[in-house]
């Protein structure tokens, strides 16, 4: 069976020391993710990492045209049923951030090294796009959304 389809944001912002990402917890196991969610249709995979980013973690920029990657993970539905998941990836370079959002009271954040995040991530493939973010994909031709 093929893996149900996700769209995520990688959010980023280029600071002194370098890089820095944000990770949200998830709602239900409070892992550190990345904000994304599931196909609609009015909407690009692109549009769609924008707005997760918005729901999630409160956050606006610059989205890359193009996708940087994919992870799988697995994904628990309800009680008893899981779902595999694949997630295509964009990088968002954060402009903004907004006073209040959607998903404000049930997540936290952390703002952190590409490397760290890494280390705290579940899933392989994330923490595999985590560690080429400063080598590999950098964004070079964002768009504003």
């Amino acid at each position: 069976m093929e893996p149900l389809k996700q769209y995520g944001v990688l959010p980023f912002v280029e600071g002194p020391a370098g890089k820095l990402v944000l990770l949200v917890s998830s709602r239900g196991t409070g892992r550190w993710v990345i904000p994304k969610g599931w196909p609609k249709s009015h909407l690009s995979g692109r549009e769609l990492a924008a707005r997760e980013g918005f729901e999630e973690a409160g956050i606006g920029g610059k989205v890359a045209a193009e996708p940087i990657g994919t992870f799988d993970y697995t994904k628990r539905l309800h009680f008893l049923a899981w779902a595999r998941c694949r997630v295509e990836v964009y990088l968002m370079e954060v402009t903004h951030q907004f006073a209040q959002w959607p998903e404000q009271g049930t997540r936290r954040q952390t703002w952190i090294g590409p490397e760290q995040a890494a280390d705290m991530v579940k899933e392989r493939g994330l923490a595999q796009i985590l560690l080429g973010l400063g080598r590999k994909h950098a964004v070079s031709a964002p768009h504003a959304l």
